[in-house]
């Protein structure tokens, strides 16, 4: 289990980085999964999981180095006094991953994503300025537009 003390007052950056680890370690859980596949489409399902979910972690680093001036935001402090940075259902969705079908490996995927936007648009209404608000509106969508790409490929691997 993924552990670190909350803290209260955390800046956007702190989630940032949370998130791109999360992402990581995801990748890392769909690749070992893939190695103990039980069938070639399993195993091609979570392969590609752990792709995107990379893409995923690099999309968040480059928000760091990409030039444009996410400072400001990055920089914003915000009060949250629930569990952050490792909201536990995102922990209890690793911890309890089934990857033995299409349907269960699916069902994870667009949870851990689902659960991800809501993490985002939750950080978007308790904003407290508009650039902030703006940056995780757009960290929510990148998330929806997500789970449609993964139920659509899921669901065509499914159909070979």
């Amino acid at each position: 289990m993924h552990k670190e003390k909350s803290k209260r007052y955390n800046q956007v950056k702190d989630l940032v980085e949370w998130a791109m680890d999360y992402h990581a370690r995801m990748a890392k859980q769909y690749s070992d999964a893939a190695e103990e596949a039980s069938s070639d489409r399993v195993k091609m399902a979570l392969e590609y999981l752990a792709n995107r979910e990379l893409r995923m972690q690099t999309g968040l680093e480059d928000i760091f180095h990409d030039g444009s001036d996410h400072t400001q935001v990055l920089e914003t402090w915000f009060d949250e006094v629930g569990d952050f940075p490792h909201p536990p259902e995102l922990e209890r969705i690793a911890e309890t991953a089934n990857y033995d079908n299409m349907e269960a490996i699916t069902e994870t995927a667009l949870t851990e994503h689902r659960a991800l936007r809501d993490l985002y648009q939750h950080r978007a209404l308790r904003a407290n300025v508009n650039p902030e608000k703006e940056f995780f509106n757009s960290l929510a969508e990148g998330h929806e537009a997500e789970m449609r790409r993964i139920a659509a490929s899921l669901e065509e691997l499914e159909d070979i």
